[in-house]
């Protein structure tokens, strides 16, 4: 299943692309300025199930891509997945909720040519993920001072209320969790899309580690 014996006939555009992140670089445009640019790698997704609103309450693409090996796989999936060539299974299913394309069939394979240069989108990914963090930290508070026996350093200060309502508001900011969420970019501009190396390069920085699932979608 490559990507690169797929025709032009077999292939479709959608809305949006799905891709992997791989880093940041430099690329100077056409005036000679530096362009600081993300690069996503993509790899072959291929129409594994058509949404429609009389089936499924709503219209959307679903997606395979990575297929399994068959000690990984389920009997469940391996029906599902079947008629979109993954005889055991894929790794990574996603969707697109767009209007279906005319001549939208089970099986198709997404073209990275979903998207081109010049092209304005949203993106969404998952960002990386940093654990149990203080709230000096996690919410950039100023602390205090560092010398003088202040002994208020890092602390996130007073928290509480008066005798009236007497207790600690919702959303009051604290010390907890940080990264590790879903994070939506909009307006990213796609600087180039060089299909024959399967890369697109975006605009700017993207959330996430290397390897991340990034999705792009068009205005």
């Amino acid at each position: 299943m490559s990507n690169a014996t797929q025709s032009q006939a077999n292939q479709v555009k959608l809305s949006g692309l799905f891709l992997f992140k791989e880093g940041m670089s430099t690329v100077y445009n056409e005036k000679g300025e530096a362009v600081p640019v993300t690069v996503l790698r993509y790899e072959p997704w291929y129409v594994s199930q058509i949404k429609t609103i009389d089936k499924d309450g709503y219209e959307a693409v679903q997606l395979a891509c990575r297929p399994k090996k068959k000690k990984n796989s389920n009997q469940a999936e391996v029906g599902h997945l079947k008629g979109a060539g993954f005889e055991n299974g894929a790794h990574v299913t996603k969707e697109l909720r767009q209007a279906i394309p005319e001549g939208l069939n089970v099986g198709l394979a997404l073209s990275i040519e979903s998207l081109t240069k010049g092209d304005v989108v949203n993106m969404t990914s998952t960002s990386k993920g940093k654990g149990f963090q203080g709230a000096v930290r996690r919410w950039s508070f100023a602390g205090g001072p560092a010398s003088h026996g202040s002994k208020f350093h890092r602390q996130p200060g007073s928290v509480g209320n008066r005798t009236w309502p007497g207790r600690v508001m919702p959303g009051k900011k604290f010390p907890g969790h940080l990264g590790d969420e879903t994070v939506t970019v909009r307006n990213v501009q796609i600087v180039d899309v060089l299909p024959e190396d399967g890369v697109i390069m975006v605009k700017g920085p993207v959330p996430g580690g290397r390897n991340s699932l990034v999705k792009l979608v068009k205005e």
